[in-house]
């Protein structure tokens, strides 16, 4: 096959005229075209991802930051703010006559807020509220007015409040009784609604916790033998001002000022570092202050340094001159003893005094000249 395609070819241009002039400046050419339209396709295709890149990178960074300011407004709201109210029944207790249907003793009950914990928070303020539901008998419209007594202990049983506030039912003539009555008659015998009024004292108005005596229980008395209630419950309400009235009462409007206020510092301070990360100029000269320093560090320490071991240096000469200067004080008296021993031995006669001394002389005058060709450093140094 590839020889008929090239015997083809030799039979239509025999010289190769037309593929030296044509074929080839026309495929060169088309080549050089395909590649700079790859290449600009390369480039747009690469341009296009850093775009989507950098605009998925901006978009987290913006989620990231919203969500950031988010989160610190939830954090400081749980933190901050304490919880609105408390609501525990209170279960009377009393003891019965035997020869009336009333109470002989006052009614009283014990209320467990919590277990050695703190419940309330600490530097709030807070309404201390026990609301009574009284049905509209006569017994009780005829009742007037009663008192009722709350005690506030701690863990350790300590009395940390005591009050009580004065408490009657809401006055209702006759008249507006029998047309509220004939009126309200088909809620009443549907069962949807009752004569009864809810009466609530508010025994403390501001009433503060203290960090070392957190409370957990509350006495509740009714100081009346012939009082007729339903059900009693107490009533614990945080009383807020200041931002925390606000935050409550306008919980919107304080959410979108804290988020934004959040949003404009958090976008501050990740401006600022990008800034100051991306020029890398500032630690270029950290980088120099810390090599001069370390240079200056290193500079004083071996001028510090360089006295003692100048002695040292200055002791170590010396001990080895010394050491040096006695072992060849010995090894001149060994070799001295040496020849005079050998020179004994060789006259052989009576010990003449004088030939001794001139023996000696003889022989520490070799032995000096040796000492002075063997050791010219040693003498130089000794000299100086």
């Amino acid at each position: 096959m590839n020889f008929l395609l090239r015997f083809v070819v030799f039979c239509l241009d025999p010289l190769g005229l037309g593929r030296r002039f044509f074929v080839r400046p026309a495929l060169k050419v088309g080549w050089n075209v395909y590649d700079r339209v790859r290449s600009k396709a390369d480039e747009k295709v690469g341009t296009v991802r850093e775009l989507v890149l950098r605009l998925g990178l901006i978009a987290f960074a913006v989620v990231l930051i919203i969500w950031l300011a988010v989160f610190m407004y939830a954090a400081f709201y749980y933190v901050y703010m304490p919880a609105i109210s408390h609501t525990r029944p209170v279960h009377m207790q009393f003891k019965t006559c035997l020869e009336t249907s009333t109470p002989c003793t006052f009614p009283h009950a014990h209320v467990s807020l919590t277990k050695k914990q703190q419940l309330l928070m600490v530097g709030q303020a807070y309404k201390v509220i026990v609301n009574i539901d009284m049905p509209e008998s006569p017994q009780n419209l005829e009742l007037g007015m009663f008192m009722v007594c709350a005690e506030m202990r701690d863990y350790d049983s300590m009395l940390r409040g005591h009050s009580c506030r004065s408490a009657m039912m809401r006055y209702r003539s006759p008249l507006i009784r029998m047309i509220s009555t004939w009126a309200l008659s088909p809620l009443y015998v549907l069962g949807w609604k009752e004569e009864f009024q809810q009466v609530p004292v508010e025994i403390f108005s501001r009433y503060l916790e203290e960090r070392q005596h957190p409370i957990t229980d509350v006495y509740v008395e009714i100081q009346s033998q012939k009082i007729q209630f339903y059900t009693v419950t107490l009533h614990i309400v945080a009383d807020f001002t200041g931002l925390r009235y606000i935050m409550f009462n306008w919980p919107v409007l304080s959410a979108i000022v804290a988020i934004s206020t959040n949003l404009f510092f958090i976008l501050v301070v990740f401006l600022l570092s990008w800034y100051h990360w991306s020029d890398a100029s500032w630690l270029h000269s950290l980088q120099i202050k810390y090599a001069r320093l370390t240079d200056t560090l290193h500079s004083s320490g071996s001028v510090i340094l360089a006295p003692g071991a100048r002695s040292r240096a200055r002791s170590r000469s010396k001990g080895s001159k010394s050491s040096s200067l006695h072992d060849d004080e010995d090894d001149l008296a060994a070799y001295a003893t040496d020849d005079k021993s050998d020179i004994a031995d060789v006259g052989g006669g009576p010990a003449d005094p004088f030939a001794d001394s001139e023996a000696d002389d003889l022989l520490l005058a070799k032995d000096a000249d040796s000492l002075r060709r063997r050791h010219p450093k040693q003498k130089a140094a000794a000299d100086h």
